[in-house]
């Protein structure tokens, strides 16, 4: 029986002798210690074993390998054939064992350079940079000669590093050492490498000095220019390229990546149809991603309905579309449709959960919940998006329960489990989540310490504030101007302000790196108001222009309201004429009723209710409300309040706090029955109301309370300090 083994292992796999055949003999004989396998290994010069997956995908691949091995070793030696080691080399690189591959390669007497490509480019295949680069170097110290694919895997491997174009350089010097730079081959990956390094202009000249320019080269060019941001040259070059080459459908999906404007995504889209190119799925399913990445919902639409078979890609790419233009009703009717043609994948599912959250649509959620479930389709990506999806719509249970099922969490789970307790008020919960992430070995990102500063706020932890402040500043968060940067630093700016440390806050606003955004602006502005520092608000806002840094309708409504607090009438109304005439900035409602209290306040109420009166749509509840406190503050306009009042139960029934200011009006004006008669419709209407709460640093604990709670261990104490305060008040 064994000789007719081995008569079968010698001869390669054929119609009668399939590959999983030949496969399980190849374990049988391993599992014997055949010396069947050994000669076959030894003897063959083509040898089959790659095709085979035994060896390479099963569990016991690696210890089958190595058994392999020590049989060859035990019936040849150490020094094996070139045909066995040119085997067993690459398998080890693909069992990323890779010492073992440069020790079998460098056992041979004659060296083949072919071997070394192959260990090369297992380790590039598998991501493997550093053992590549290891590689090269004991083949340069062994002498082993370059052949035509040596440097390009090498440039795949510096392309897959992303670090400094240096090794590029490196390489690139090498190829006009042993004269190899002329290669288009070598020349494309070099290309490549250097695109995908930050050295876009070596790249260029590369790519100007070939003296044969194919398919590739231009594509790779290109995409280069695409990835760094310079579309405009990539469309130039792409009209070059179309005199010389014509383009094929991987240019044209590189291309369709610049498009930033509808009419250039409409121009690819009509060379495509003219020159016949739209016969390929994945250029349909670019130019559909195009019109989406501009929001161009109809061409967008037409392009998918002329689609025969529509794949998973394309159906993901309009229901993303829908679920970014916030079109919910179509985005759950084009998935129930796609739900009778294909199988939805995890994408999918995680862009109807976005789509979802935006609007609280709990119930649906919850069904694309139940879905992956059904269809096993429940990753960690989509557990993240699920959990962000039932913070957004108040489930904070939910979203805490799948925060745990999550196995690996990385900085973004952490940071979307904190921003959703955060969202909704449990800001002690999210520090323990940020404590729980440090315990567990991660290293917090913006996103997170953005979201550990925001709890701190809320909870008026200055303290506590003050050390992730510390930590920013020792590890160089805060004096670069890095967008996400910039965010954190508006972040701790906002803490000090709320926190009520108004000093420290613009030591921290003048160290911010220049320019300064305008929300860091706004952010100052507006914490000089809420402290009642008017003039402070007015200066900041004209050193703001000065700066050349344009107001938003954001900073006109911080900068009316410390005006209105402060009372500046004269500079207020200045302001608000500003707004249209000299920085383009249309004035809405939230702006109106800023004008109207600070009217108000100043005692010009007639002006008040005029510009209420003239305005071109409708008054809300907000302005009648600052018309109604404006009134209330005197007692010449009681009919102005009770028109107001009347126009405010009219739009806003529901809000006590205007039932209580009316109800003043009527008790300064001693009618006393209608007074009685409005606090009783609201003790009646509102009688639930959710307790305030609120919390103090001292000594470096928080303290929280609630109205008419005395389950604090100190409570007494503090009751006695209260009733010192209130005779000395007296």
């Amino acid at each position: 029986m064994q000789r007719q083994l081995r008569n079968c292992v010698l001869r390669p796999p054929t119609k009668l002798l399939p590959c999983l055949h030949f496969n399980r003999l190849l374990g049988f004989l391993v599992s014997c210690k055949s010396s069947a396998l050994s000669s076959f290994f030894h003897t063959q010069k083509n040898p089959h074993l790659l095709q085979f997956p035994y060896v390479h995908d099963s569990r016991e691949g690696l210890r089958t390998l190595k058994q392999v091995h020590a049989s060859l070793i035990v019936s040849y030696g150490h020094r094996l054939s070139a045909g066995a080691v040119s085997l067993l080399a690459p398998l080890y690189a693909k069992f990323y064992e890779i010492h073992h591959a440069v020790l079998l390669l460098s056992s041979l007497q004659e060296p083949c350079t072919h071997h070394w490509n192959r260990v090369l480019k297992s380790c590039v295949d598998l991501g493997l940079v550093e053992s590549a680069f290891c590689v090269y170097k004991r083949m340069r110290e062994d002498g082993i000669s370059h052949d035509n694919y040596t440097l390009p895997i090498v440039n795949r491997a510096v392309a897959l590093s992303y670090g400094s174009n240096w090794y590029g350089k490196s390489i690139h010097g090498l190829s006009f050492k042993i004269s190899f730079d002329l290669d288009v081959y070598f020349c494309n990956t070099l290309i490549e490498s250097y695109t995908k390094s930050g050295g876009l202009v070596d790249a260029f000249k590369v790519f100007e000095g070939m003296p044969q320019r194919d398919m590739v080269s231009w594509t790779s060019i290109i995409s280069g220019l695409v990835s760094q941001g310079a579309g405009f040259e990539a469309f130039r070059l792409f009209r070059e390229m179309k005199k010389e080459i014509p383009p094929n459908s991987v240019t044209i999906i590189v291309v369709l990546k610049a498009c930033s404007r509808l009419l250039e995504c409409t121009q690819i889209h009509c060379y495509v149809i003219k020159n016949g190119l739209l016969i390929d799925m994945s250029i349909k399913n670019s130019i559909m991603k195009c019109y989406s990445n501009v929001f161009s919902v109809n061409e967008a639409e037409a392009l998918f309905t002329e689609l025969e078979n529509a794949d998973v890609v394309s159906w993901n790419i309009i229901i993303s579309l829908y679920s970014l233009t916030g079109e919910v009703e179509k985005m759950i009717y084009c998935f129930g449709k796609m739900l009778a043609e294909v199988e939805p994948s995890v994408e999918t599912l995680t862009t109807l959960v976005s789509g979802l959250s935006s609007g609280g649509h709990l119930a649906q959620g919850s069904q694309i919940h139940c879905l992956s479930l059904k269809t096993g389709l429940l990753d960690d990506i989509l557990k993240s998006s699920l959990l962000n999806f039932y913070a957004k719509c108040n489930d904070v249970e939910r979203s805490t329960r799948l925060f745990g099922e999550i196995v690996w969490k990385n900085s973004v789970v952490w940071g979307a489990m904190m921003n959703g307790l955060i969202e909704n008020g449990h800001f002690k919960e999210a520090v323990e989540v940020f404590l729980k992430m440090l315990a567990s070995g991660h290293k917090p990102v913006f996103e997170n310490l953005k979201n550990l500063v925001i709890a701190y706020t809320n909870m008026g932890a200055l303290q506590l504030g003050k050390g992730v402040h510390g930590y920013l500043i020792r590890n160089m968060f805060f004096y670069t101007s890095d967008a996400a940067d910039n965010s954190l630093k508006t972040s701790i700016l906002n803490m000090y302000i709320k926190c009520g440390n108004i000093s420290t806050a613009r030591i921290c606003f003048d160290r911010m790196v220049s320019p300064r955004d305008i929300v860091a602006w706004t952010s100052m502005i507006e914490g000089y108001g809420t402290h009642g520092l008017g003039s402070e608000a007015v200066r900041l806002f004209h050193d703001m222009s000065k700066e050349g840094t344009k107001p938003n309708g954001v900073t006109f409504l911080s900068l009316l309201s410390a005006c209105s607090h402060s009372g500046l009438l004269v500079e207020g109304v200045e302001i608000f004429h500003s707004m249209k005439t000299k920085f383009g900035v249309e004035p809405d409602l939230n702006h109106y009723t800023c004008i109207v209290d600070l009217l108000g306040r100043g005692g010009k109420v007639k002006e008040a209710l005029t510009m209420v009166m003239k305005l071109v749509v409708s008054p809300d509840s907000r302005v009648w409300g600052a018309l109604l406190s404006a009134a209330s503050r005197t007692d010449n306009y009681k009919k102005v309040a009770e028109y107001a009042c009347e126009r405010i139960v009219g739009l806003e029934p529901d809000n006590a706090g205007y039932y209580t200011l009316y109800s003043n009006v009527q008790a300064s004006s001693e009618r006393w029955d209608e007074v009685e008669c409005i606090r009783s419709f609201i003790k009646h209407k509102f009688s639930v109301k959710k307790p305030g709460w609120s919390c103090i640093e001292a000594g470096g604990m928080l303290h929280g309370f609630i109205s008419g709670d005395r389950s604090h261990p100190q409570i007494r104490e503090i009751h006695q300090v209260l009733i010192s305060f209130s005779r000395k008040m007296v």
